[in-house]
C-alpha cells in the first residue's frame, strides 16, 4: 500500500471550509481509505486536520497529487507537515474509533543496528497496549515540513481513553520506549519536536 499523511494548520474559522474541500477531493480520490479529521484535544504540534490517505499503489496518489497540491496551497492553511510512505497495517480483529499518527525524525547519525532495536521497540507496544486495534510503523519516502521525518508510527486505538491513558501511560511507553526521545538519556536518538496527532473516525483508516 501508499499512504499520504498531511497535518494542516488552519487559521480559526476556516476549518469547516477547509475540510468539506479536502472531503471532496478525497472521497473522488481512488483511496483505498482516508480520513480527514479535526484533531482532537491533547495533540501535539498535530496541526488542526489531519488527512491521511490509503492508497493501492503508488500511481493512484501520483494521479491525484496535484488536485491536492493545490488545495493545500489555500491561504488558510498555515503550516503542513506530512510524509508518504509505503506498508501495511498490523491488525488485531477490531476497528477502533480514534486514528492516530506520530511523525518523527531519527537523527541521521544513528547506526543501523540501534535503528532497528528502536523500530523493534515500538512494534512491540501493540503486545502490551490492549487498546490499539491496528498499527503500522513505517519508514518515509518524502517529507512535507521544515523536518525531514523519518518514521511514521500509526495506530487505531478503541476510543481516547484508550490512547491518553492506557498507551501513553502504559510502563511499556514510559520505561522502555520514551528513552529513545528523551534528551536526558544517553539513548536519545529523536531530538527534534515530533507531530503527535489524532482524531476521531467512523471508519476503519486501518482496516481493510
Amino acid at each position: 500500500m501508499f499512504n499520504v499523511t498531511r497535518l494542516l494548520d488552519v487559521e480559526p474559522g476556516e476549518l469547516d471550509r477547509v475540510r468539506a474541500d479536502l472531503r471532496a477531493l478525497a472521497e473522488h480520490s481512488g483511496a483505498l481509505r482516508w480520513v480527514i479529521g479535526p484533531t482532537d484535544p491533547g495533540s501535539r504540534n498535530g496541526g488542526d486536520i489531519v488527512v491521511h490517505l490509503r492508497f493501492a499503489e503508488e500511481p493512484f496518489w501520483r494521479s491525484v497529487e496535484s488536485r491536492f497540491a493545490a488545495a493545500l496551497d489555500d491561504a488558510a492553511i498555515t503550516r503542513v507537515n506530512g510524509a508518504t510512505y509505503r506498508g501495511g497495517p498490523t491488525r488485531t480483529g477490531r476497528t477502533g474509533t480514534v486514528y492516530r499518527t506520530l511523525l518523527l525524525k531519527v537523527q541521521p547519525e544513528t547506526p543501523s543496528q540501534t535503528v532497528a532495536r528502536f523500530e523493534a521497540e515500538l512494534k512491540s507496544m501493540a503486545d502490551y497496549v490492549s487498546t490499539i486495534c491496528a498499527w503500522q510503523l513505517s519508514t518515509v519516502s518524502e517529507a512535507t515540513g521544515t523536518t525531514a521525518w523519518t518514521h511514521v508510527f500509526e495506530q487505531e486505538f478503541t476510543d481516547v481513553a484508550g490512547l491518553v491513558g492506557p498507551y501513553l501511560m502504559h510502563p511499556i511507553h514510559w520505561a522502555v520506549v520514551d528513552r529513545w526521545f528523551d534528551p536526558e538519556t544517553t539513548d536519545v536518538i529523536v531530538r527534534e519536536r515530533v507531530c503527535h496527532s489524532f482524531c476521531t473516525t467512523d471508519r476503519g483508516v486501518l482496516q481493510p
